[in-house]
């Protein structure tokens, strides 16, 4: 099955959208209002970044800008949009996944006016192919990875997606593939401070699954995928750890990482954790 796009209407508050999510789900938010100043539409006419990075961001309590260009006056406009948008993000999780709202920890927050790279890149770099997240240098362990997007396209333009089929489906695949798991070389790369700490079995697999998956040729080619289009003005939420995807074009979009425990999950059982053990047929490795 390929991850369903589920539309929220307004008013929608309770009832199965959690469950939808963590089964895969892209729950999509056609028009939640997050209305630009005049001087913040700057930030949607050119791209307001050094370009020495993919994205600008900000990160911790301090809200330290990363990567951008312009005045002071524009940075700092800059920041404060992305302070109001991490709200903004915040404010969405506690009305529409109430269950989430004490557990979840939010992460860095990211402004990325460039369209999707798409020179010849090493196939593990080109996101335009179908993948899960998983973070070479920052181990998750027992956290999903739940992301907020928006589009803020001025000109009409979609961001465009693909997605993939479950990830069941694609575990059972791949998995048979992957390398066994040594604690050893992961101690010591958390002790060379190469990662920020110790890589579970969980984090092994999921990055050996991203980079199969990207890899493989013929599976982006003939795997189940459909295309998708977020329209300017559109928000919307994923476990990207959990729904394949891939970037495939859209200039000028927001985006809002965060962290929820397994344990916080309306059913822990459709986290990729607990679906990678079942696989296996043994709890995963710590």
């Amino acid at each position: 099955m390929i991850s369903p796009i589920r539309t929220v209407v307004p008013g929608e508050t309770q009832g199965s959208l959690a469950r939808e999510l963590e089964a895969g789900a892209v729950l999509l938010f056609p028009d939640l209002p997050f209305p630009f100043s005049d001087f913040e539409r700057r930030f949607t006419a050119r791209p307001f970044a050094d370009g020495k990075a993919k994205n600008v961001s900000i990160r911790g309590e301090a809200a330290e800008l990363r990567g951008a260009a312009g005045t002071p006056e524009e940075q700092e406009a800059l920041r404060q949009l992305l302070i109001r948008y991490r709200a903004f993000a915040r404010d969405l999780i506690g009305t529409y996944l109430p269950g989430y709202a004490d557990r979840v920890s939010l992460a860095g927050t990211s402004y990325r006016p460039f369209d999707v790279d798409q020179r010849k890149l090493s196939w593990r770099r080109d996101d335009t192919r179908l993948h899960v997240d998983a973070f070479p240098s920052n181990p998750i362990g027992e956290k999903r990875i739940l992301r907020v997007f928006r589009n803020i396209n001025p000109s009409g333009e979609p961001r465009r997606w693909r997605v993939g089929e479950d990830f069941g489906s694609m575990a059972q695949k791949f998995l048979p593939r992957l390398p066994g798991y040594a604690p050893l070389p992961a101690r010591l790369l958390a002790a060379l401070r190469i990662t920020k700490a110790k890589r579970s079995e969980y984090d092994h697999l999921m990055l050996h699954l991203h980079d199969a998956l990207k890899q493989d040729e013929t599976y982006q080619a003939e795997a189940p995928q459909a295309d998708v289009e977020f329209q300017p003005g559109a928000t919307w939420v994923t476990f990207s750890d959990l729904v394949m995807h891939g970037a495939m074009g859209g200039r000028y979009m927001l985006e809002q990482t965060a962290y929820l425990p397994v344990t916080a999950q309306a059913d822990p059982s459709l986290s990729p954790q607990r679906i990678l053990a079942a696989k296996l047929g043994r709890p995963l490795r710590t």
